[in-house]
């Protein structure tokens, strides 16, 4: 069985790693020399020789192989713990993982003895697998209850990691690194081929990890320093090696799934209101407007954007946080934690990128969402881009305005109308809550400003409705043709903003 790659940079250095003791900045550095030598170079697929009986296994299978509690490493002091990913079904790119201790670094080899396998997957304990390596790592910390420890991110498969903070449940995930997404060339994954893993002190809260990341257009560095918690937070730094031009650049990409919600013209045949683990997309310029795009699954591939220098932040978030929004038991999605990204430094002139897939099923993630640079990466190039990501439900913490909680569209008609209008006539509406509008009296001249690029608006109004929390705005479009109209729509009072910018694409031929 060919053995896992070992440590590329200590073989550069002629060093033995676990020799010699270095800092997390010195190793850091030290992984960035690789990620820029490996950029110098053909880019070569790491290819493991995988047995047939792990490629060939289907989920049920794989779900059979089982971590053992008592293999958990840094189970014997401190509250941070780590456990590890079986290669096989999906995940056929085993990657390097190191462990960082007290300044020495050491490779940690494949053990099949870390692994249970039940039933269907006895038969795998009796192969040799050499030093495969692993598929991927968890992290394990008491965030709900001081006795247990909660498993709260998950490193697994090309770059992806997900998040989930106190008494979520996972969902959407995030990325290291977009290159050509939705693009007529097709997506390329980059994907982490190395970890180190770097011990906390005994009574740390906040665990570093370090990846070497590759693809056939860039290398790259990067340190993550994932502190877990109400809202588990990632402060990453990713230093970007060019191989070839990248053209397409997406940065801190976060992916997730919407079947079906509220916005839906389609008649699901589905007992549950909405399926979804994001409902859409926020995000904050710089000029401070805060934008809320609500998702969709079109019938045909979606590409939008908003454009802007240096934003705050953006993010995917999970909206409403109630159980009765859903109505599942078993996926519980009123617990899926939305992500927000912050940048920490400025990114210049770009745009954060919404995709949209069209599926027929929830297992799929259809959603991806980005930021990209104006300036394209080229060749020999290098950047760094440094940012804070982090998991919260159904606002960020710092957003100072109403909210919007609903976004609903249907027929523009009146029910027995004598002469009915056309069939393509909407009516929207949109429903706000929070920030200033709490409390707000339905006799305050509340002013709606409602734009479009295409087709006509007719018939707004404001609302404040019976519950005394929730002012509704509403207005009918009739599209131009096939013509995207791009509306948006804020509610202010004298002048002052009070809400989130409503933003929403639509067109005939999603009605």
């Amino acid at each position: 069985m060919t053995s896992l790659r070992p440590l590329a940079f200590a073989i550069a250095c002629g060093l033995s790693a676990p020799a010699l003791a270095i800092s997390p900045n010195a190793l850091f550095d030290q992984v960035a020399d690789e990620a820029r030598t490996l950029a110098g170079e053909a880019y070569t697929a790491d290819e493991a020789d995988m047995p047939e009986q792990l490629a060939q296994m289907d989920y049920d299978r794989y779900r059979q192989i089982r971590y053992l509690d008592d293999q958990a490493l840094w189970r014997d002091s401190g509250p941070f713990q780590v456990e590890l990913f079986h290669p096989g079904f999906l995940y056929q790119q085993p990657v390097a993982i190191n462990l960082v201790e007290n300044g020495d670094v050491s490779h940690l080899p494949f053990e099949p003895q870390r692994f249970r396998y039940d039933d269907d997957a006895a038969p795998l304990a009796e192969l040799d697998l050499g030093d495969l390596g692993y598929a991927g790592f968890r992290l394990h910390y008491p965030i709900n209850r001081g006795d247990y420890r909660d498993e709260f991110a998950v490193f697994l498969g090309a770059s992806y990691f997900r998040l989930v903070g106190r008494n979520q449940g996972y969902g959407l995930s995030a990325r290291g690194l977009a290159i050509d997404t939705a693009a007529p060339r097709g997506e390329e994954f980059p994907a982490f081929r190395e970890f180190w893993l770097i011990r906390p002190e005994e009574h740390a809260d906040t665990v570093t990890v370090l990846a070497l990341l590759d693809s056939p257009s860039l290398a790259g560095a990067y340190r993550f320093e994932i502190t877990p918690g109400q809202r588990t937070e990632v402060v990453t730094e990713a230093r970007l090696f060019a191989r070839s031009d990248v053209e397409k650049l997406g940065i801190a990409p976060l992916t997730s799934m919407f079947l079906h919600g509220e916005m839906e013209s389609r008649q699901e045949d589905d007992y549950r209101p909405r399926v979804h683990d994001s409902s859409g997309l926020l995000m904050a310029t710089n000029a401070g407007e805060w934008t809320w795009r609500p998702l969709s699954n079109p019938t045909r591939l979606h590409l939008s954007s908003l454009q802007d220098t240096s934003p705050q932040g953006f993010g995917l978030v999970q909206r409403p946080q109630d159980f009765e929004g859903y109505l599942d038991m078993e996926a519980r999605y009123e617990r899926r934690p939305s992500q927000w990204v912050e940048p920490l430094e400025e990114w210049g002139d770009g745009r954060v990128e919404l995709v949209e897939i069209p599926t027929d099923s929830e297992a799929n993630d259809n959603i991806t969402a980005y930021w990209v640079p104006d300036s394209p990466l080229m060749a020999g190039e290098s950047r760094t881009f440094r940012y804070r990501t982090y998991t919260f439900g159904a606002s960020p913490v710092h957003e100072p305005l109403a909210r919007v909680v609903r976004s609903r569209q249907g027929w523009g008609g009146v029910p027995g109308q004598a002469d009915a209008p056309d069939e393509h006539l909407r009516h929207f509406i949109v429903d706000f809550r929070g920030g200033d509008l709490e409390g707000l009296d339905p006799s305050q001249p509340v002013d709606m400003t409602l734009t479009t690029t295409s087709g006509e608006l007719s018939q707004p109004q404001i609302k404040a409705l019976p519950d005394g929390e929730t002012w509704r705005a509403s207005f009918r479009l009739m599209p131009e043709g096939n013509t995207p109209a791009d509306m948006r729509l804020t509610l202010s009072l004298r002048d002052r903003t009070l809400t989130e910018t409503w933003n929403a694409i639509w067109t005939a031929d999603e009605s």
